[in-house]
Formats: structure tokens, C-alpha cells, sequence
């Protein structure tokens, strides 16, 4: 019998802007439901947000994660179409990536292969791209591999990176691509995993 509502699942580790972008873009959607957040960060600002959003929420720690199958097994139960890494930055264990084959997809804030790779998130990757005085940036949606952004392109979007942008400014111009393409590229994946 097949599953009516898709589930996703989401991994963050701050303060869950994403997370909140995403639910607001499926709120209307009846065929799709967000199963579960859950962090690695036990002061991590999304689990406040996922409070006043009614959406379930759970911290683990790092033991649960990589030295047993604790959550493995946990997300296994909540049989998801996908699990949507959104802002979360462990890498994550091969028993996860064997257990939910394209169906783990990540976001990252530059145009992979450019800007990749342990250590580069968030402000790290838009300080590299001033540095270099890049003429564009954006997002990259991607499969999560065994190697820290180099799994499988499924979506790229661009930005113009004008000589007089700040790190700050270029953050905003990469949330913006985030919050537009994220959620609906989720959409597309997660029916046609189903």
C-alpha cells in the first residue's frame, strides 16, 4: 500500500531559518508532512523555532550519531521520502548515506565545486568568495556522499557578486537564493522519490 503523505525529515544546527522556510512553503501542502527536526546542538535556535511551529523536535549527541545506530534507527522509524539537511554540519555516518540511497540532500552556499568541503559553511564560504573577488555566487542542492559536498548536483542556482558587496551582503543574496529554491526543489524530490 503506498504512503499518502510524503515525510521529510530535517538536520540543522542553528537557528533553523531554513527549517522555518521549508515548513512554510509546504504549510498548505496536505501531501506532504515534516515528520521531525532534529539537531546536534542542544542550544540550537531551531529547536525554540520548531516549538512555536508545532513541528516535533529532538537533540542527539554525537555518540548517538557516529559510535551507534541510535539514530540511524530513529530514522528509520520515521520512514522518510527524504531527509533534507538543512544548515547541519556533521558529516554524516556511511550507515546513514547506505540506508536512505538518494534520498539525503544537503544545501550549500556556494557554487560546488568551488567553495567546498570540511570547513567551508556559512560565513567561511562568503568571506573566501570576497577574498577572491568571485564575479558570482550561489546554492548548490546536492546528494549527501561519503565526502564532505561532492555528492551528485541536482540544482544550482547563480547571484551577481558586485565588487562593493560586504560578506554580509553577500550572505543575504545567498539566503535569498536558499529560501526561493530550496523548498520547491524539496517538492519536486520528494514526489518523484515516491
Amino acid at each position: 500500500m503506498e504512503k499518502s503523505v510524503k515525510r521529510i525529515v530535517l538536520l540543522a544546527s542553528g537557528s533553523g531559518s531554513n527549517v522555518e522556510n521549508i515548513n512554510t512553503h509546504f504549510k498548505e501542502n496536505t501531501g506532504v508532512s515534516i515528520s521531525c527536526v532534529l539537531t546536534n546542538r542542544k542550544n540550537a535556535g531551531v529547536l525554540d523555532r520548531c516549538l512555536r511551529l508545532g513541528i516535533p523536535a529532538i537533540h542527539f549527541n554525537k555518540i548517538a550519531f557516529k559510535d551507534t545506530d541510535t539514530v540511524l534507527r530513529f530514522l528509520r522509524s520515521l520512514e522518510p521520502d527524504l531527509v533534507v539537511l538543512a544548515g547541519f554540519l556533521w558529516k554524516i555516518p556511511e550507515d546513514i548515506i547506505a540506508a536512505f540511497p538518494n534520498k539525503i540532500i544537503n544545501i550549500h552556499p556556494a557554487l560546488l565545486p568551488k567553495y567546498g568541503g570540511k570547513g567551508m559553511y556559512g560565513h567561511h564560504v562568503h568571506e573566501a568568495v570576497k577574498a577572491n573577488n568571485e564575479k558570482e555566487s550561489g546554492i548548490t542542492i546536492h546528494y549527501v556522499n561519503k565526502n564532505y559536498d561532492e555528492g551528485a548536483i541536482i540544482h544550482q542556482a547563480k547571484t551577481t557578486i558586485l565588487k562593493t558587496d560586504t560578506v554580509e551582503r553577500i550572505a543575504e543574496k545567498i539566503h535569498g537564493l536558499e529560501y526561493e529554491h530550496f523548498p520547491k526543489v524539496i517538492e519536486k524530490l520528494v514526489f518523484k522519490n515516491g
